[in-house]
């Protein structure tokens, strides 16, 4: 049994489909999913579509991609969604230094926001960092006592160790599938696993069986199996201390 960490199944990607998109999960193994928001006008949809479907577990936040949706009030409503809704996390949140016209300061503002509220009602934080680890990690040695993981990881080995330090796991998905990702393919072969997820980040992310198609959680074997490869172990290994993870980190019930 797989968990894909990091879904984003509320997208619109996913309206034409979204039963049979969990039924194809499930046939593959995938039988439950964090879905992580990304403003708070979806919130009230992703609540809405884990109540629906058995094995859907939501987590609430304000992504950076996202900084135009964002107003100084959504921090105060989502510590009343977390209060109310007890989610199995915070986040989407981060930092991105890719994008261009990101505000860094607002970006930062809101993140750690998120991570104070994190640590208030001691829940873990799912984060976005792309170009943006050392920040990432600063800001969470800021604020202090958080855990979380780093989804879509496409840091250093350095990195990755300061942030199991932290108590922080790393995120992999689609991109270890693909031969040139050398760096990240051999992070995977040797990282120890107690600090390893795996996710999709569907729609986004695809493998490279499918490339430039639209992802979806049923892909997140492929994700196990390529791992798999990697360290030379069989993909049960792997399923069943990523599972073990993500129920650890997440406080979800067992399966």
């Amino acid at each position: 049994m797989l968990i894909d960490s990091h879904c984003h199944l509320d997208a619109p990607e996913f309206d034409a489909d979204r039963e049979a998109v969990v039924r194809r999960a499930r046939a593959a193994g995938v039988g439950r999913q964090v879905l992580p928001a990304v403003d708070a006008a979806g919130w009230p949809g992703l609540r809405a579509i884990c109540a629906g479907e058995e094995g859907l577990f939501p987590a609430y936040g304000l992504h950076p991609m996202f900084l135009s949706s964002h107003r100084p009030q959504h921090l105060p409503l989502l510590r009343e969604w977390i209060q109310r809704e007890r989610p199995v996390a915070v986040g989407e949140c981060g930092l991105d230094f890719f994008v261009e016209g990101l505000d860094a300061q607002s970006q930062h503002d809101y993140f750690e926001g998120q991570l104070k509220l994190a640590h208030e009602f001691g829940l873990p934080v799912i984060v976005h960092a792309r170009r943006a680890v050392d920040a990432v990690i600063a800001a969470c040695k800021r604020i202090g006592n958080l855990r979380g993981v780093v989804h879509s990881f496409s840091g250093s080995p350095e990195q990755a160790r300061q942030l199991w330090q932290l108590g922080f796991l790393i995120g992999l998905g689609g991109p270890v599938t693909y031969e040139r990702a050398n760096r990240l393919r051999k992070l995977a072969a040797t990282m120890p696993l107690e600090h390893l997820l795996l996710e999709t980040d569907a729609p986004d992310q695809p493998d490279a069986g499918i490339r430039g198609q639209r992802n979806e959680p049923a892909r997140l074997a492929t994700v196990c199996e390529t791992i798999a490869r990697l360290r030379n172990e069989d993909p049960a290994v792997i399923a069943a201390a990523t599972t073990a993870n993500a129920q650890r980190l997440f406080g979800l019930p067992a399966a």
